[in-house]
């Protein structure tokens, strides 16, 4: 279950990548200065930095097998989906905010990265809470 995790974590990455993308290719940093878009950089950029530290948690989990990186992942993931969360709901808006960088993300590029990232969520879970049989 835990490659399976790193699996769909990774799954989870590249979709949060091309999302990433098409905001910078937006101009969505730009448009932080004239407040356009929902979503503040601050906002956009610790979703993804906590995101790797926590699958760096992760590889360290499956390394070395102690169960306190898998709950560390755990940990930061769950503040990732949060952050995740929170980036959801201001895009589910994204009508209030029309001139905003995000009214370019594809619908299924946002519900994979979502689905995916509650995938993550699970497994993760689940792998570290079985961490103290292995």
């Amino acid at each position: 279950m835990e490659l399976a995790a790193l699996a769909v974590w990774i799954l989870t990455v590249l979709a949060g990548l091309y999302l990433l993308v098409l905001w910078l290719a937006g101009s969505g940093l730009r448009q932080q200065a004239t407040k356009v878009t929902a979503f503040p950089v601050t906002l956009i950029l610790t979703h993804p930095a906590l995101a790797v530290a926590g699958l760096g948690l992760w590889i360290g989990f499956l390394l070395t097998r102690e169960s306190g990186y898998a709950w560390g992942a755990f940990a930061v993931l769950t503040a990732v989906a949060l952050l995740g969360f929170t980036l959801f709901t201001r895009w589910l808006g994204r009508g209030r905010h029309a001139r905003g960088a995000e009214r370019r993300f594809p619908v299924i590029a946002v519900v994979l990265h979502g689905v995916a990232g509650v995938s993550t969520f699970v497994l993760v879970l689940l792998t570290a809470s079985m961490a103290h049989r292995f």
